[in-house]
């Protein structure tokens, strides 16, 4: 029975692993890029149908054809997962967005030196 429990939770955790994958903006269809935090189905149709014109060669070219989409929501994006041919945005972290989101983000050396004072 215990055999099972710890199965069954193992399988719920690779799950939801899967759930936080990398999708690449051009090699993604509608349903996956729905999935990304930030787009929905009018952003992603927008990406689509500016894809169909040639491949994103880069965050600056994803940037500047898709309508909407500046540097912020970019790093956004980048941070929930979307990546352009396979790279995340420069800059962008993933795990810094996850430190900040849950507030555990880590003091910077002058905030540690400046809380011993």
């Amino acid at each position: 029975m215990f055999k099972k429990l710890l199965f069954a939770v193992a399988a719920f955790i690779t799950t939801m692993g899967l759930a936080f994958a990398q999708v690449d903006v051009n090699n993604a269809d509608q349903a996956a890029l729905d999935g990304v935090k930030g787009i929905g189905p009018k952003l992603s149709r927008t990406i689509i149908d500016e894809r169909k014109k040639g491949q994103f060669k880069d965050w600056a070219d994803f940037e500047s054809r898709v309508k909407g989409i500046g540097g912020k929501s970019a790093t956004r994006l980048s941070q929930a997962g979307l990546t352009v041919s396979g790279k995340s945005r420069p800059g962008t972290s993933t795990t810094t967005a996850a430190k900040k989101e849950s507030g555990k983000a880590t003091p910077s050396v002058a905030e540690t030196r400046n809380s011993k004072n």
